[in-house]
């Protein structure tokens, strides 16, 4: 139970990467509360961790409005005391050309996957600086680490993920806050299908040949699990991790950056 007494806070918590964090951290004696727009997914989550005897609170919001943000903390703050660690999961994907991309779409990629960052950090930040092994880590993405075609938005929000992390443990180094970011590369998720649905519509292409088109960039020949995302960010928040600061972990298969 080597993360006992801490409070995780993690955003997108109730499917996919942000699941398999829950549980992981759970199993380390964590209290959890789970952030997201979905109650319904958030509540199945922790009803299923509550019942292996974990302490799990829920705080539906839309991480995109400051005001829902500051929220759903006052809300974990009354449910387990303050937040010692802090992991940024939530994030969104479109798939366009360049050329044809909206502001409107432009905006919205930048506002899920990285202001989201910013009213997150600072909402947790006086804790997570307050906490002996304070922790912020963030789901970032291989589009964190090189380009892809077709996501520029996506891309762009993750390089600046990264970029945040790094910053962040550069000014708060002397505090014991650490901040990093995990890059998964393509990943057994609800986004990883929602692109081969897309592939597969746009090209003519079976689900089986969309999907190929993405474990291709994994050297594995296959997409990375959610477990395996969870078990990175696990050893980042253990206090034994405490001089790992500022990096990014790509969880990738040896995918080429």
């Amino acid at each position: 139970m080597r993360l006992l007494n801490h409070h995780a806070l993690i955003t997108g918590g109730g499917t996919g990467i942000g699941a398999a964090i829950a549980a992981a951290l759970a199993a380390e004696g964590a209290s959890l509360t789970l952030v997201g727009r979905r109650s319904d997914r958030l509540e199945a989550t922790a009803d299923s961790l509550r019942s292996t005897g974990a302490y799990v609170a829920t705080a539906a919001a839309d991480v995109t409005l400051r005001t829902q943000v500051d929220r759903a903390f006052a809300a974990a703050r009354e449910a387990h005391g303050p937040v010692t660690i802090l992991v940024n999961n939530a994030g969104a994907v479109q798939v366009a050309p360049f050329a044809r991309l909206s502001e409107e779409s432009w905006r919205g990629a930048l506002a899920v996957n990285l202001d989201a960052l910013f009213f997150c950090c600072q909402a947790a930040l006086e804790d997570v600086k307050a906490a002996q092994n304070g922790r912020i880590v963030t789901i970032a993405s291989t589009a964190g680490l090189k380009g892809y075609a077709y996501t520029a938005p996506y891309v762009a929000a993750k390089h600046g993920a990264v970029g945040l992390m790094r910053a962040l443990a550069t000014e708060f180094a002397a505090t014991g806050l650490t901040a990093n970011a995990v890059c998964p590369g393509f990943t057994a998720t609800d986004i990883v299908e929602e692109a081969v649905a897309n592939i597969a519509g746009k090209t003519g292409r079976s689900p089986d040949q969309a999907r190929a088109e993405l474990t291709r960039f994994n050297p594995q020949g296959r997409l990375v699990t959610p477990e395996e995302v969870a078990a990175a960010v696990l050893w980042l928040c253990l206090p034994t991790s405490g001089s790992i600061n500022g990096q990014t972990i790509a969880v990738a298969g040896g995918e080429v950056m």
